[in-house]
């Protein structure tokens, strides 16, 4: 797989300060999926909140771009480290066209480089261990209002196992928000 040097930010749960990374990114054939790190990233088609792409798994917003030349990847009013992947620091000076690497803007950490190709591939065809089989799971970045019954309860047991054991405490926050917003859009239509 082709792989190529990007800026990857998480946007769901926080601002302009969310855990950011830069590293190598493959390309799925046809371009369509990204992977980083054991996820597996595809275009919102610039229907997204405050990113340009969600992870498959999570439905979590994410901002995926190229590199700056001048350093400067976080958005102007963002702030916070970056995780730089090591496997990826000579390809980094290279675009940014220095010697070496100033180690106060950056925290050098290895990625899992194994690519999720067939738990992804499940996800896509909806093929999840849950009965899920009418549930298309691209479908957690719509309104409540355009999901199914059965759609909205998928997303409120994944929303709650999300709030409670997530990575963040913002994401955790983010995930009680959507999840108490599938329950009011549920508690509607059971009326």
């Amino acid at each position: 797989m082709k792989t190529v040097l990007k800026y990857i930010e998480l946007k769901t749960g926080f601002s302009h300060n969310g855990p950011a990374w830069i590293g190598l990114i493959s390309l799925s054939k046809s371009g369509k999926t990204l992977y980083f790190d054991g996820k597996a990233f595809q275009s919102l088609q610039g229907n997204g909140l405050s990113g340009n792409y969600y992870e498959l798994e999570s439905g979590d917003e994410y901002w995926i771009s190229g590199v700056k030349k001048n350093q400067h990847n976080r958005h102007r009013s963002g702030g916070g480290s970056i995780y730089l992947e090591n496997r990826s620091i000579e390809e980094y000076l290279k675009c940014i066209d220095l010697p070496n690497l100033d180690l106060n803007q950056y925290i050098l950490i290895d990625v899992e480089e194994i690519l999720p190709l067939d738990r992804i591939h499940r996800i896509e065809n909806a093929i999840e261990c849950k009965d899920i089989n009418q549930i298309n799971f691209k479908k957690i970045t719509l309104q409540p209002s355009a999901m199914t019954l059965q759609e909205l309860n998928y997303f409120i047991e994944y929303y709650q196992e999300d709030s409670i054991r997530g990575r963040f405490l913002n994401g955790r926050k983010y995930a009680r928000k959507q999840m108490n917003l599938l329950l009011l859009e549920k508690e509607r239509r059971l009326g």
